[in-house]
């Protein structure tokens, strides 16, 4: 019974000052992001013509540059990795499998080998 009481005294002793700090540490955080804050300047009203002009919006309401520039990186993508992602791609460049591949189908097939058992 001393064992049990002295573990349940370390154990609460541990969790206690691990969850303090973590307290502590959250409070010092909301102080940083407290003290941390811009102060956010007035816009001017400004009746120009560059200032009425909004942007385009396409889909998922981004910018229509920002989702031709999405396109167009991955486009170029699929053209340096041959139409495939690095997930997908079962070969090297050299027409060999992938290392990545290869070991995984040797842990496969490794698995239901009799190891002399």
């Amino acid at each position: 019974m001393e064992h049990l009481d002295w573990g349940l005294k370390m154990t609460v002793l541990g969790m206690g000052l691990v969850f303090s700090l973590l307290a502590l540490l959250w409070g010092l955080l909301v102080l940083v992001l407290a003290l941390d804050k811009e102060e956010v300047e007035p816009e001017d009203d400004d009746t120009s013509d560059e200032a009425a002009v909004e942007p385009q919006v396409a889909v998922g309401g981004l910018p229509s540059e920002l989702v031709s520039a999405i396109i167009v990186a991955t486009l170029k993508h699929k053209a340096l990795r041959g139409g495939t992602t690095s997930m997908m791609q079962t070969t090297c460049a050299s027409n060999q499998p992938s290392p990545w591949a290869a070991a995984g189908r040797a842990r496969q097939t490794n698995n239901w080998i009799s190891r002399g058992k």
